[in-house]
């Protein structure tokens, strides 16, 4: 490919994870996180380069845009950056939805527009992959913000993919619980990991590599047909029920 991709939330478990994965498939990375010291690090670590942001800033993703593509070209972009926020709807202020919408929804649209032109250049076409929840397809109690932002991704995953294509395919995984530093307050607390793991009929929670390896896949050419899909890694919870 001409192109790096760019990776926002890379030094997230996920977005971490899916750059080691991609580096040792090849590909050329720009890395974008707000940790000075890990992005640095990370970026020796796959010879990547990167930018330090906040993505609150003004023009951040112009910025972005312009310090990764090569010659004008992206070959792909991994929005990995996401919140979980978990509160009854009693509780929930109108505060929590506008953040939790800005930070899962929003900026992942603004992200691709100011990446669209460079990622329209890329010979062969480019990838986009968002990152959802088995939150926005099932109800589950305590997740009314992060599951309305959730399925606003999912919303703008299919309409960004009919209007993109046939140059930019745009995809979104939507995983179950996942060990990641986001999730601590859930999986560090064995009692409550266990229980929930239990809920899967793979039961077991989520790892970032599990993730990482779809999304490798689907910045490949090997998903060239493949677009404006959900995709559940969810060790089975969004369509089967265990067996207790």
């Amino acid at each position: 490919m001409s192109g790096k991709i760019v990776i926002f939330g890379a030094t997230g478990g996920v977005g971490a994870a899916s750059a080691r994965r991609l580096h040792a498939q090849g590909f050329a990375l720009h890395l974008v996180a707000r940790k000075v010291d890990e992005l640095a690090a990370l970026s020796a670590e796959l010879q990547a380069t990167s930018t330090c942001a906040d993505l609150s800033e003004d023009g951040v993703f112009a910025r972005v845009a312009e310090e990764a593509a090569q010659g004008g070209v992206l070959a792909g972009l991994i929005y990995a950056v996401g919140t979980i926020n978990l509160k009854p709807a009693a509780r929930l202020t109108r505060a929590d939805f506008e953040q939790d919408f800005r930070v899962n929804a929003l900026w992942a649209a603004e992200a691709v527009q100011a990446a669209m032109p460079a990622l329209a250049k890329q010979e062969g076409g480019s990838s986009v992959v968002f990152f959802s929840s088995v939150a926005a397809g099932q109800g589950f109690p305590n997740h009314a913000s992060i599951g309305m932002a959730k399925a606003a991704v999912e919303g703008l995953t299919r309409a960004l993919a009919a209007e993109l294509a046939p140059k930019i395919r745009v995809n979104c995984i939507a995983p179950s619980l996942t060990r990641t530093p986001l999730a601590a307050k859930l999986t560090s607390n064995a009692q409550m990991a266990e229980a929930i793991a239990a809920m899967h009929p793979l039961p077991r929670l989520g790892e970032p590599e599990d993730l990482a390896g779809l999304a490798a896949f689907l910045m490949s050419p090997d998903a060239s047909w493949l677009t404006g899909q959900v995709i559940a890694v969810d060790g089975g919870r969004s369509t089967l029920r265990t067996k207790g």
